[in-house]
């Protein structure tokens, strides 16, 4: 029964690109739309609702949402989108039936129509292709020297900001704070941080995290992937960019 099912799926996505014509100037063949959208929806009850949206090529999906100012907790749904017969808008299988029209590096979040949403709140319902930057990001700490950094009370994260070149971030236990300096190649220098001073028993990664800033010379970055490495290339430290921090 598990092999029928399998069959039934896979045969359903091919039905459905046979529907689409996939030689029209449509967004479904002519932009690059996979990738991970931001957007900050209005909220009756809340600041706003933070959202992610990650289109990847096989028509999965994945969606988070956060609720500041209600509910700090991340909402992760998983599922199929599909295709308008026009290849201009997708449809979430999740139990909104959310309907997104495509656009270049834009997802416009429609209304239960298929509709444009209009008024002054309009600007509100558009999501951003995620850049490829280093600055304006939180980036958690997930692999040090590659071992998997595991959950602790105080996360490891770095922030970078463009004005001064500034860097601040802690290290699991303290806060610091420097400069940094970008060159050609993807090439990164530290500046010597300014650390507080906190004893925290069983911290097991901060004398490991903080070499990795003296031993960095380059750095490798996606939208939401950021490496840091030695002189020989190798990975010192990786980390993700998280929308909800």
């Amino acid at each position: 029964m598990a092999f029928v099912g399998f069959v039934s799926c896979k045969s359903t996505k091919k039905a459905q690109f046979s529907e689409i014509n996939t030689t029209a100037d449509n967004s479904m063949t002519s932009i690059d739309w996979p990738g991970t959208y931001l957007g900050i929806l209005p909220c009756a009850d809340c600041e706003g609702i933070k959202t992610r949206i990650v289109l990847y090529k096989d028509l999965n999906y994945v969606l988070e949402t956060q609720y500041p100012g209600k509910d700090e907790k991340v909402f992760q749904t998983k599922g199929i989108f599909k295709w308008d017969e026009n290849g201009s808008k997708i449809t979430l299988d999740n139990t909104e039936k959310q309907i997104y029209l495509v656009g270049e590096n834009r997802l416009f979040h429609l209304d239960k129509h298929g509709g444009r949403i209009t008024g002054g709140l309009a600007g509100k319902y558009i999501f951003e292709k995620e850049k490829t930057e280093l600055t304006g990001k939180y980036w958690k700490l997930v692999r040090l020297n590659g071992k998997l950094v595991e959950p602790s009370e105080r996360e490891a994260f770095l922030k970078f900001e463009a004005e001064e070149n500034r860097v601040h971030g802690n290290s699991s236990c303290n806060m610091f704070n420097g400069k940094y300096e970008l060159a050609e190649g993807n090439r990164i220098k530290f500046s010597p941080f300014a650390m507080t001073k906190m004893a925290c028993i069983g911290n097991n990664i901060e004398s490991g995290f903080m070499k990795v800033f003296e031993k960095t010379t380059s750095y490798s970055l996606t939208s939401n992937e950021l490496i840091l490495q030695d002189e020989y290339e190798t990975s010192l430290a990786k980390f993700e960019s998280d929308f909800f921090k």
